[in-house]
């Protein structure tokens, strides 16, 4: 007997959702574990897991922060970049701050909790943070020397044009004292809270400043990466850690930059991407050549 052709589509139907759940999800899935166990995979495939005396450490795919219990850098320690993934280096919440670099004015609120940072104080003051920590010069364009983005509101009377009326640091509030005294001879003010300077009339102007052109503090000591998860630093920002570790181990600079030069890796494939520092790597062999007694 003849099935009748609506019945003979969906048996059909049915042996190709077996066959490829057969293929797809299990066969696939079986054979990718089995690959994951040949010799010279096996720990790549488990996430690269680092162990010290049996105790898991962390694993050399993943940043992760070397910070006491306050959140304060750990003096000892190569530091590694700053993290936008939930609390920093959280790989449950793999995220970036999506900040673009027309975020320079600060939400400044009576509750702090509901202040937020703009990209550029953001840049600001982990560069300051970073300068006072390694002694270098944490100075960046358009930033102040308090660590907040060097913007004002400049108020016109006629709204964009004629004479200036008023001049807001949008991004400082007391009792900090204004980046600059005075803008074409109009006075300065520090920024009130809940206040929306832009949506008053404001023209947003970033000022300069004298910093140098070229910042001693590396781009990626002051911006997370991507998945805010990156467990490498640049061999320049590792660079201007390198006394401050020395110091605080005791040893000689020379010998901690040969450490650092040796766990400098190369572009991927030669060609792709910029050489680096793993930094949890870097710090273990630290501890295992130059331990703090």
């Amino acid at each position: 007997m003849r099935l009748p052709s609506w019945l003979t589509q969906h048996l059909a139907a049915l042996r190709a959702l077996l066959v490829f759940t057969v293929l797809l999800g299990l066969a696939y899935p079986l054979a990718l574990v089995a690959v994951g166990r040949l010799p010279g995979l096996h720990d790549k495939a488990d996430g690269s897991l680092v162990s010290v005396n049996g105790t898991t450490v962390g694993s050399s795919l993943l940043g992760q922060s070397f910070t006491d219990k306050d959140g304060n850098p750990v003096p000892r320690y190569f530091q590694s970049r700053p993290s936008a993934a939930g609390d920093g280096y959280d790989p449950t919440s793999t995220a970036a701050s999506n900040l673009g670099p027309e975020s320079v004015v600060d939400t400044i609120a009576a509750n702090p909790d509901d202040s937020t940072q703009s990209l550029l104080t953001q840049v600001c003051s982990r560069s300051k943070a970073v300068g006072e920590l390694d002694g270098v010069d944490g100075r960046r364009p358009y930033c102040t020397s308090d660590g907040v983005g060097a913007v004002l509101a400049v108020f016109h009377r006629n709204g964009l044009t004629g004479p200036i009326t008023r001049v807001v640091s949008v991004n400082q509030v007391a009792p900090a004292t204004p980046f600059i005294s005075s803008y074409q001879g109009v006075p300065v003010e520090l920024a009130k809270p809940d206040h929306d300077y832009v949506a008053e009339g404001g023209i947003i102007t970033p000022i300069r400043g004298d910093a140098p052109a070229k910042p001693a503090v590396p781009a990626d000591a002051v911006t997370a990466s991507g998945s805010g998860l990156d467990p490498h630093i640049s061999p320049a920002y590792a660079e201007i850690q390198v006394a401050r570790v020395a110091r605080e181990r005791g040893a000689d600079p020379a010998k901690i930059r040969r450490v650092v030069q040796e766990h400098i890796a190369g572009r991927s494939l030669g060609f792709m991407g910029a050489p680096a520092v793993n930094v949890l790597e870097l710090n273990l062999a630290l501890d295992k050549e130059f331990p703090v007694r």
